[in-house]
């Protein structure tokens, strides 16, 4: 929604009296006023001593979260059609095109940084109103400031749609996704303001606060409890072969936000590149039949320089094919990959929640707090990064395979020269077919003489010990040399398959394009674990789930001691005897289940102690008759008259 500065085809500056960038600017000003009033509203918890002195201000003032990127489940598609509003802008800053103002090279990127912070205040009443727990004023705030917004951009769109990209109608191709977003955003707080009337005029009933536990994880803990053969179910081909959808996992709003970005952004700079790609191209036509004309007019049809002209001749016609080709393919590649990054931060989501961590290098296994909590900051700006810096290397990789294919394969059966093909052709199978097939050779001798035969005849393998050993020292002497010089070949096939793969995969987040054991190299996989550890500790099922539960015991034991202490009209004192009955419990659940003894923290000045000898051997005792304990899964036994709890 910031303007690029647009020529219309007379080459005359667009004047319709708007500026988005002046625009831009002047939206602080209501932005500010916005967040000034959400923020009056905003109850502060802790008062201070200014609060005394000024009661104006006693409790008012509170800070205004835009937006949860953590734990809010709610509002997820408003926060996403409200991170598409902004994809324009987004795009821009990471075109690096908007500077506020200029100065010295060197201090740009202060500049980036506050222009990045001046685009931040001016979408910030988008999420704040949408996100305030007053829902009345954030919807007046929220539409007003928005349909500012949506005739602003659309009379820029409309009265001055031409630019220096793709021509005559450059903003309404570019700009239309985010003008949907708004719209969507207008319908979305007339139906707050809507719903927040009704509320009031006791039409319908009060909106229900976010819970600490919302039903989907609720579900997904009681199917963790279920039988495993209750849990499967027949999956159709889409399920097993594209995606399965799980209604016990939401993705956040920060992963539906960046995707939508991510969408938009791609299908931004699709456009771009076609429109640019042309333009190049029909600059080399031209250039094509200038030296064309000029060949004719200085009569150099014999001449080595129409000999080059007829090669820039077919090489336009082959690029600007295998560009256009390249480019639907890249987008294609680009857009399964940020759905695909859904995917995998899905399913590894649940591998963490499970316990499993076999999937990460060992060095991740424990990251650090900050640098978790830092990932959840940085994840969602790289990734939008990635993805639009991905587009591009993957396509000029794939353009360079298409002239490849071209070069070697097309062109010389257009030529004519098909059996020349044909016979280079079978001369590089045939090589590759017999390395292939001495390498296999090896394995087969290997697998035939030089292999002990099977322990059991049900094994899949023969055991790795040697058989035959005085030959198999003969072998390993004469396949030496030529082993030699399969390594040179071998090690330039993994020099290209490590770039090709390195660059195909540079915008997957997700995985690290790293040998092992230099992962730490990768700052975006950095990231990307980093951000999946802060929401597997922020929002695991399990645990939210028994927090929910000990929340609700401990509010039930209050309301019931409140109701105890009105009754009989004296106040809630707690027992003496509440240390002595703790006590008797942990000594009855250690009693029980003695492994747990082991497991207790101890100070550590106590150091070793007899009663940790004989800790011991009790353990030791229960799990002589262990056979049937290793079979069936661990329970901590509870009280008489409780239920067994699931260890």
């Amino acid at each position: 929604m910031m303007r690029i500065e647009a020529r219309s085809p007379g080459n005359q500056t667009c004047e319709n009296g708007i500026s988005m960038d002046l625009f831009l600017h002047l939206s602080l000003v209501p932005a500010l006023l916005i967040m000034a009033v959400l923020s009056f509203l905003q109850r502060r918890d802790r008062l201070t001593a200014l609060d005394s002195k000024v009661p104006v201000l006693r409790g008012h003032f509170g800070i205004v979260v835009p937006l949860d990127l953590i734990g809010s489940l709610s509002n997820r598609w408003s926060y996403g059609f409200a991170f598409g509003a902004i994809s324009s802008s987004v795009m821009l800053l990471f075109s690096e095109a908007y500077l506020p103002f200029h100065v010295p090279a060197w201090a740009k990127a202060i500049v980036y940084l506050v222009g990045a912070l001046e685009v931040g205040l001016a979408y910030f009443p988008f999420f704040a109103c949408l996100s305030t727990p007053f829902r009345a004023v954030g919807a007046v705030l929220g539409f007003l400031y928005t349909l500012v917004w949506v005739i602003v951009t659309l009379w820029d769109t409309v009265t001055c749609p031409a630019g220096q990209v793709l021509g005559r109608y450059q903003k309404p191709v570019l700009q239309w996704p985010c003008i949907l977003c708004l719209v969507f955003l207008l319908g979305r707080f007339i139906h707050m303001l809507v719903k927040a009337v009704r509320i009031h005029l006791e039409l319908e009933g009060a909106e229900d606060q976010e819970q600490l536990m919302q039903t989907h994880q609720a579900q997904y803990v009681q199917t963790l409890l279920r039988h495993p053969s209750q849990r499967e179910l027949e999956k159709n081909w889409f399920q097993r072969k594209v995606y399965t959808w799980d209604p016990h996992f939401k993705f956040p709003n920060r992963m539906i936000g960046t995707s939508i970005i991510s969408l938009i952004g791609l299908y931004i700079m699709t456009v771009a590149d076609y429109s640019l790609s042309d333009y190049t191209f029909d600059s080399l036509d031209v250039m094509k039949e200038s030296l064309e004309d000029l060949v004719i007019s200085c009569n150099l049809t014999e001449h080595a320089i129409a000999a080059w002209v007829l090669q820039l001749d077919e090489f336009t016609r082959v690029a600007r094919v295998a560009w256009l080709a390249t480019t639907i393919f890249a987008s294609l590649t680009s857009v399964s990959y940020t759905f695909h990054v859904l995917v995998c931060y899905r399913k590894h989501l649940k591998r963490l929640w499970a316990g499993q961590k076999h999937f990460l290098p060992e060095k991740y296994h424990n990251p650090s707090s900050a640098v978790s909590v830092a990932a959840i900051a940085k994840y969602s700006g790289w990734q939008i990064a990635f993805t639009m810096w991905g587009y591009l290397i993957i396509h000029f990789v794939q353009f360079l395979f298409a002239l490849l294919i071209a070069y070697l394969l097309v062109l010389p059966l257009q030529h004519g020269q098909g059996l020349a093909l044909l016979s280079n052709l079978g001369f590089i199978l045939l090589t590759l077919g017999l390395v292939m097939a001495l390498v296999t050779l090896q394995l087969i001798l290997v697998q035939a003489f030089f292999l002990q035969d099977k322990i059991s005849p049900t094994d899949k393998h023969k055991p790795l010990a040697l058989n035959n050993r005085r030959a198999f020292h003969n072998f390993n002497y004469f396949f030496f040399f030529y082993n030699v010089i399969m390594g040179l070949s071998n090690c330039i096939l993994r020099l290209l398959t490590s770039c090709v793969v390195g660059t195909w995969l540079v915008s997957r987040i997700d995985r690290t394009i790293m040998q092992r054991g230099y992962e730490s190299l990768d700052p975006g996989y950095s990231t990307w674990i980093g951000m999946i550890f802060a929401d597997h500790y922020h929002g695991n099922p399990v645990m939210i789930c028994f927090c929910h539960l000990l929340l609700v015991e401990s509010l039930q034991r209050q309301r019931v001691t409140l109701m105890y202490s009105q009754f009989n009209n004296i106040s809630a004192v707690p027992k003496v005897g509440n240390r002595a009955r703790f006590r008797w419990l942990l000594f009855y659940t250690l009693m029980k289940n003695p492994k747990l003894i082991l497991l207790r923290k101890r100070h550590a000045t106590f150091g070793h102690t007899p009663l940790d000898t004989v800790a011991l051997a009790c353990v030791l005792t229960t799990q002589i008759g262990g056979a049937q304990m290793e079979l069936d899964p661990p329970t901590l036994t509870g009280l008489p008259g409780t239920h067994p709890m699931v260890d």
